[in-house]
């Protein structure tokens, strides 16, 4: 099983995600509904990064949420919001995972 503040970084990442699309959702904060889940969501995930935090280093943490946020983010603008990916963008989603693996499998930085 993942230690507690891996599971807490995914909350976090799956969390700013979710205030992601509700940003979009938002129309420059001129709906509530969607206007306050962006709060919610977003406070949610910073909330989480800082419980990671007390088991992972902030580079790695931060690292890790960003670049799986932006992944998850371009993703859901594929696939919820019909938006699409040019080949440059594609490449540098690749680009940005591999940064994370190769954080994750060969950094000493990383706490296992």
């Amino acid at each position: 099983m993942f230690p507690a503040h891996y599971i807490w970084l995914g909350a976090a990442i799956v969390s700013e995600v979710a205030g992601s699309a509700f940003l979009a959702k938002s129309e420059q904060f001129s709906r509530l509904v969607p206007t306050a889940l962006v709060v919610v969501f977003y406070g949610f995930a910073f909330y989480g990064l800082g419980q990671a935090l007390k088991g992972l280093p902030l580079a790695v943490a931060y690292a890790i949420w960003g670049g799986l946020g932006i992944v998850l983010t371009a993703l859901l603008g594929v696939f919820a919001f019909k938006q699409r990916l040019d080949l440059p963008a594609i490449i540098g989603i690749v680009l940005i995972v591999t940064g994370v693996i190769v954080m994750n499998l060969f950094s000493k930085t990383a706490t296992h």
